[in-house]
Order: structure tokens, then C-alpha cells, then sequence
């Protein structure tokens, strides 16, 4: 018999994970030319040569048991110390090597923060929309998981229920930006706001509350968007981060820490980072990977590619009569149901195979994520399915 604790995530897995099984069984049914996965965040654009060649070459030329050995749990000094610069030289900070800690991917980074921050019955609240394993990372940790209302408006953040919710059991505020699953940077003036909002908070409660800045698609912004570094409006901020996307990497699994030293007790709060990384079992973040990512850290993928993407997807929907708030970043879309139950929406298109997720999923009903990290060819032999839901659910044409 598995653990109590278990049943209800064996009973509830991840509609996202499902439906990209699903996808793959209809593939085999009909041809993988034939289906239109849009459910899994799984970058389709290559990693840059430049990190295929750095792995080989750090094999070649660093000795082995250095590569493939153990080092502090925080990771390779001169790795950190690497992250740190180029921090700094892109965002003015002043960081140093003791404020990275290396982590496995981003997931990996917020368990390790929560487990060393959150007690029994924190409150952790977030922004709707949101990434639906933010419940199960607060969860770890006997915390509680409250979701701020959506401002579907324009998906900025809702602050007038920030203000409402945030209470004196309020340990964490986790930001997403750019956002998953709407696409949406959060502005700078947004950032601004939440900052003034939280920095009032903790003088009348006399608490700490920390913003977790969850930034695994920072790199992907466009039309010129800049995505706002945290660190800079808000002091009690530590940011999350990962490689994942900005150089296709999510199964290799290597993100990073940033704990500033304006952190509320800095210095013990990175020797528990530190030591949660040991006793979560990760030990450290994967050595040949870190070393891989420091050799390469102005490197990116090819973003244009989601560019192009995005244009095609968005305005092809928005032809046909879809609604959507034009993302500024990540690699999703953001959709209005056309039907109050957006699961209805994913049924139809299911059976022209066309796969995407509910926004309930997300915590924001009445809409579904479509995620174009896809070939460019699947968007554009996708649009003529999308006609097909289009008629058979009563969207209207745009003039």
C-alpha cells in the first residue's frame, strides 16, 4: 500500500502529463504529421552548438574526477562565481559566488528554498494563473497554498486581492515572470506595486515575507519586453532559475539559487539552502552540467524560432475569431474558452487532434494554454484544424 500522502497524486496526476501521453498514442494511431500537440513545455528548438562542443571539450580537458566527483552542495565555486558576474554585468547587481546556489533545474531550486523557509502552516500565495505543481512544492512542506484571484483583464497581477489575502501566517509570494501559462511579462510598475504592497505588510505584521521569483523563461521575451530583475525593487527576494529553456536543456536538470545578502539573515539562510540541497537528495546539481552551463553563459537558444511561432499561432487564432492576450514572453498562448467549460473546448478539439490544457488546470477556468514550442510546421498545418473547431464551436471570423 503507497502513503496516504500519495493516493490523491496518483489519483489526480498532471492533466498536462496525460495529454502529452495521449498525444503520443494518437500519433501512433494516426501519424505524428496528423496530430497537433500543444500540451508539454518541451522546447523543440535545439541546444546551441556552443554547449555540445563545451560538454566535449570539458571532457577532454578536465580531469575526470573532477568532472564526474563531488563538491561543496552548493555547487563549483568558479561556476557561482561565473552565474555572479554575469548577474551583475547584465542586471547591476553585486552579487559573488556565496549568493548562487546550484540547483537541480528550477523545480529542484524552489523545494530546496521552500524546505528551507516554510514551517508548518505558512501561508504561500501566488498569482492566478499559475504553474500547478506550485501546490505540490508547498505541499512538501506542510505549507498552504493560497491562489490570488486572476485578473483577466490583462492578466497583470490582481494586487487589490494581494492586498486582501496577505496575512500575518504569509511567508512567500511566488512570482512567475514571464508567466506560465499566459505569456505575460509583469511590468515593471507591477513589480513596483507589489514591492510597496509587501514592504508595508511586513512593518504592520512584523514578519518576514519573501518574494520567490520563479524565472525559468526569462530569456524568452519579446518585442523588445524587459523582464524586470526582482532583487532590485525588493530586498527579501530570492530568485529561481533555470537553463531549461533559455538553452533547451529541461532534461538535463540545472538551474540555480540567487539568495542576495539583503536577504533576512542572509548568511543562515544560504547555509540552509546549502544543506536542503544534501538532505532532499539531491546532494549537489550535476556536475558535468554545471560546468557545461559556465563555459556557456551568454549563450541562448534560438528565440526568434518562438517568435515566429508566436506571430503565426496568434494571429492565425485571432483570424478565426479566438481571443487571447498577445503573450510578451515564455512560449504559450493563453486562450478564451468559447465555451464556459473549457474542458468541452479541449474534447472538440481532441477529436480533430489538436491537444492543449485546461486553464483549469491553472487555477483560471475558461481557458486553455496552448504551448508553440512546437515546429513551425505544426503550427501553420495546425491552423486549418483550429478552422475545424472553429466552425463546429460557433466562433466567428474577425472582419
Amino acid at each position: 500500500m503507497i502513503a496516504d500522502r500519495m493516493v490523491g497524486l496518483v489519483n489526480n496526476n498532471s492533466v498536462i502529463r496525460e495529454m502529452f501521453e495521449e498525444g503520443k498514442r494518437l500519433a501512433k494511431l494516426y501519424g505524428e504529421e496528423n496530430v497537433f500537440d500543444f500540451s508539454l513545455g518541451n522546447p523543440n528548438v535545439p541546444a546551441p552548438e556552443e554547449l555540445n562542443q563545451a560538454i566535449k571539450d570539458i571532457l577532454d580537458e578536465e580531469p575526470s574526477t573532477f568532472v564526474h566527483g563531488y563538491m561543496s552542495n552548493a555547487g563549483y565555486e568558479d561556476v557561482r562565481e561565473t552565474i555572479a558576474g554575469s548577474l551583475n554585468e547584465r542586471f547591476g547587481t553585486h552579487f559573488n559566488e556565496t549568493n548562487i546556489i546550484m540547483t537541480v533545474g528550477a523545480a529542484g531550486g524552489m523545494n530546496v528554498i521552500f524546505k528551507s523557509i516554510i514551517n508548518p502552516g505558512d501561508e504561500v500565495l501566488t498569482f492566478s494563473p499559475f504553474f500547478l505543481e506550485y501546490n505540490n512544492y508547498v505541499s512538501n512542506y506542510q505549507g498552504v497554498l493560497i491562489a490570488l484571484e486572476p485578473n483577466t483583464k490583462d492578466f497583470q497581477a490582481n494586487l487589490e486581492d494581494l492586498e486582501k489575502k496577505i496575512s500575518p501566517k504569509t511567508k512567500v509570494l511566488i512570482i512567475n515572470n514571464p508567466n506560465n501559462p499566459t505569456g505575460v511579462v509583469y511590468s515593471e510598475e507591477t513589480i513596483k506595486k507589489i514591492a510597496e504592497i509587501l514592504d508595508r505588510k511586513q512593518k504592520e505584521f512584523g514578519t518576514e515575507i519573501f518574494i520567490v521569483s520563479d524565472e525559468p523563461y526569462r530569456e524568452l521575451a519579446y518585442d523588445g519586453v524587459e523582464v524586470p530583475y526582482i532583487t532590485k525593487y525588493y530586498d527579501n527576494t530570492i530568485v529561481g532559475y533555470s537553463f531549461s529553456k533559455s538553452l533547451s536543456l529541461p532534461g538535463e536538470r540545472i538551474g540555480y539559487l540567487v539568495i542576495p545578502d539583503e536577504v533576512a539573515d542572509a548568511e543562515q539562510m544560504k547555509a540552509a539552502a546549502a544543506i536542503a540541497t544534501r538532505v532532499l537528495g539531491f546532494v549537489n546539481a550535476p556536475s558535468l552540467q554545471q560546468r557545461a552551463v559556465a563555459r556557456c553563459i551568454n549563450s541562448k537558444c534560438d528565440i526568434e524560432s518562438y517568435n515566429r511561432n508566436r506571430e503565426a499561432l496568434y494571429n492565425g487564432l485571432a483570424e478565426l475569431g479566438f481571443e487571447c492576450i498577445k503573450p510578451q514572453g515564455a512560449f504559450y498562448l493563453f486562450v478564451k474558452s468559447p465555451v464556459p467549460d473549457e474542458k468541452e473546448f479541449c474534447q472538440v478539439a481532441k477529436k480533430h487532434n489538436v491537444l492543449f490544457v485546461p486553464g483549469s488546470s491553472f487555477k483560471c477556468p475558461g481557458y486553455v494554454r496552448i504551448a508553440y514550442c512546437v515546429s513551425y510546421d505544426t503550427i501553420i498545418n495546425s491552423l486549418p484544424k483550429f478552422a475545424e473547431i472553429a466552425g463546429e464551436m460557433g466562433v466567428s471570423k474577425k472582419n
